[in-house]
């Protein structure tokens, strides 16, 4: 059965799809929308998709995103468990950073997917994706694993697998991080089995 979120979802989707709202369309293979279960109580955000990304339409499927789903396993979360979104959903060439005009061209389509998703915990993936969502003046290194509050929203930082990919000196810290992501999600699943 369709539920009304994936209808709206699906709906966004194709406006996506059809944007116009950046150069980056001119260069995209196709948009990167997100996947994983409409109904999780848990979103990943990263900062924009990669060319793996960009080939096959999802976000995360590359090295990063393999390394990103053996974290989410080690923790015990399944797909079912959460879903995976981008600030961008083209890809910038060259794996460069996002411009600000190209993040302010794809946030009114991140906070209509967080606004249907209505998740309970958002987690950031990269310095990007914090600055854009917990703090402009955000500092991965210094406040990855703390916890926020966001519009009711509980929301962390960790180091984007990417990152880790790079220095994997940092390994062990977002380890912890996806530890307390694993308590944080428990404690969720026992309040709403409370209720």
């Amino acid at each position: 059965m369709q539920t009304e979120k994936k209808s709206a979802l699906e709906a966004l989707e194709k406006e996506v799809s059809l944007c116009r709202g950046c150069s980056l369309c001119q260069t995209r293979t196709q948009t990167v929308f997100g996947r994983g279960n409409a109904e999780a109580s848990l979103l990943l955000i990263g900062e924009a998709p990669g060319e793996s990304e960009d080939r096959e339409g999802k976000p995360f499927v590359g090295a990063a995103g393999m390394l990103l789903d053996h974290y989410l396993a080690f923790i015990g979360l399944e797909e079912e468990d959460y879903y995976i979104a981008n600030i961008l959903k083209c890809r910038p060439p060259h794996h460069r950073d996002p411009k600000p005009e190209e993040e302010e061209a794809c946030m009114p389509f991140l906070r209509s997917q967080v606004r249907i998703l209505n998740p309970k915990i958002i987690i950031c993936l990269g310095r990007i994706a914090a600055q854009r969502i917990i703090s402009p003046d955000f500092r991965i290194t210094r406040s990855h694993g703390e916890w926020f509050r966001r519009g009711g929203i509980r929301v962390m930082a960790t180091f984007h697998p990417s990152a880790l990919l790079r220095d994997p000196s940092k390994k062990e810290a977002a380890l912890d991080d996806f530890k307390k992501i694993a308590e944080e999600f428990s404690a969720l699943q026992n309040e709403t089995a409370n209720i």
